[in-house]
Order: structure tokens, then sequence, then C-alpha cells
């Protein structure tokens, strides 16, 4: 049987949303997202969904709501009898928290995880996660993306002589050498120890910088504390050159004027969080045809290991 196939985009990432229908070649459906004047969330679909593929895209950036949102249109896309409900989730919110890495904290990746899974979601389609494993915490199938298919084509066309990716923490080491392997460059990796989240103590750079042109690989870039500070230690060290590439531009507090300000040549991010400023050393590559070509692979059941360059 052909199911047929529905969008519908949250409020949080309707641009995004608009763009992924346009490149997948059907607008999107109509959905009433409205407040009580306590700030309740109510949804409801504004055509029939029975018996459909619902695709329903949303980052889950803060506030909250934006979850919540997400959660409350999957269980109404389940009341009404849709055939699959897949989340689309561009930007998964909470993935930082993955372990408990101190005592009597939550892991709230999983119990987001729990969430969308409770809720109806039969399929999750997301970008970039913060760990990988946290594909384990869900118990429907996950599509992970990786932005590398867009990134490297781009760090290529930069033509730089002395190309060397650079990871801003130990845990971006895999990362990082993933890209290094496919463009055939060196590899260094910046030691950091935190005092507390978002404040770095101490940071230290492992391996050979000078005369480099360097382009830092991340997941996401948040106050932007770690870029900036990778960038003046390896500049100091003789470093020609300090680019930075970062999936999600979560950039809160002073992270706008912090790049600004630094002495990072160009930060590319992709579109999966909507800017709230424009600046001009934020450069946004978008994943819109990307996640279009998933989402026709996964109706029509085809595979979608062709769009990984490198994972």
């Amino acid at each position: 049987m052909d199911y047929k196939v529905k969008l519908f985009s949250g409020s949080t990432t309707r641009g995004l949303a608009e763009s992924i229908s346009k490149s997948y070649g059907q607008e999107l459906g109509k959905v009433s997202l409205l407040r009580f004047s306590d700030g309740e969330i109510q949804t409801s679909y504004e055509e029939t969904v029975r018996g459909s593929d619902v695709f329903i895209i949303q980052s889950t950036i803060p506030p909250t709501d934006n979850i919540f949102e997400l959660l409350l249109m999957i269980d109404a896309a389940k009341r009404a009898s849709a055939h699959q409900i897949i989340a689309v989730i561009p930007y998964f919110g909470y993935a930082r928290q993955d372990r408990k890495d101190q005592p009597r904290v939550a892991i709230g990746a999983k119990m987001v995880a729990n969430l969308l899974t409770a809720a109806g979601a039969t399929r999750i389609i997301t970008m970039d996660l913060h760990a990988d494993q946290i594909q384990g915490f869900f118990d429907v199938p996950v599509d992970h993306l990786y932005a590398s298919s867009i990134f490297l084509p781009y760090i290529q066309s930069l033509n730089l002589p002395n190309l060397t990716m650079a990871a801003p923490d130990m845990g971006g080491s895999k990362r990082a050498n993933a890209y290094a392997k496919f463009l055939k460059s060196d590899i260094v990796i910046c030691y950091k120890q935190r005092a507390k989240a978002n404040v770095i103590e101490s940071m230290t750079v492992i391996g050979d910088v000078e005369g480099k042109d360097i382009v830092l690989v991340d997941d996401l870039i948040d106050t932007g504390g770690t870029l900036t500070k990778a960038a003046d230690m390896m500049l100091d060290r003789g470093a020609n050159s300090v680019r930075a590439v970062c999936t999600h531009a979560v950039l809160s507090g002073k992270a706008y004027e912090n790049i600004e300000k630094s002495r990072i040549l160009e930060l590319v991010v992709t579109d999966t969080i909507p800017l709230t400023q424009q600046i001009s050393k934020i450069k946004v590559l978008t994943v819109a045809d990307l996640f279009a070509k998933v989402l026709h692979s996964v109706h029509s059941f085809e595979s979608i290991s062709s769009n990984f360059i490198v994972s």
C-alpha cells in the first residue's frame, strides 16, 4: 500500500521546515498551534492524517515549550490514526546530558528519548548528536545524519595550503580524525579542563600548529568560549589562520559578541537552529536538501547510507 506523506512543522524551526518541504517537493501541512492565556499549548491538525506517514519537523531548542509542542504534535497525530509518525529533530536538545558524570544528576537525553517514544513517535531522524550512543536510548529506529556531507565540500573549496583539522576537546577527537582522514590532513587536539559548565579553567593543544591553517570542528557551539580560547592559543603558537565548523549554532549568552570580537576568521554553521543575530563572521549552510532526500528514502524504504561522507 502506498501511504501518503504529510509534512508538518513546529513553531521554532519553521524556516528550515519550509526549506525542507520545498526541496522535498511538497507543501507543509496545516497545523494549528495555539496558546491559552496562561501559556498552555494546544495543537491540532487542520487536515486529515489518517493512514499517512507524518513527518513532524522541530528542533528541540530552549525553551522546553518546544519539546512539549513536539510531543503534543506527535500525540495528536497518533490519535488521528497516522500510519507512521516520524519526528524530524535537526537539533536534539538535552543531548549533552547523556550520562551520570557526577552523583545525583539526571540523564536528560534518555528522559527526552523516553518521552518521544511514549508520545507515539515511530522513528527519529536527527543530525550530529552530541554522543553517538544516544541512538541507543531509543526503542524505535533512529536515522542519525552527519553534517560532514555539507561541511567537507565547503572546506575543500577553501583550498587551504596547510590545512589541519582540530578537535576543541578530547571528546571531539573522533569527529576531527574522520575529517582529517577524508581530507588527508594533519590533526591537532585541544585539551581543556572546566571549572564548571561553560567555564574553562585551562587549555592546551596536542600537536604542531605553527604555520598551519586550522579548522576546528565540533557538533555545537554554545557560548563560544572554547572556540575563541582555542583560536587565541593556536594563533599565539604560530598558526596562520583559525576557522571553525559547528553543526548546531546554540549561541547563548554573549556568544555573538564573543565570536565577533574573536580572532576566528569564520564560523560555519548549519540552519538546524535559527540564528537570532546576523554577524559577518558567521556563515550558514543549509541542511534542507539533505533532510529532504532522507525523508524521501525513509518513506520509500531506500538506503540512506549514500548520504554519509564520513561519520
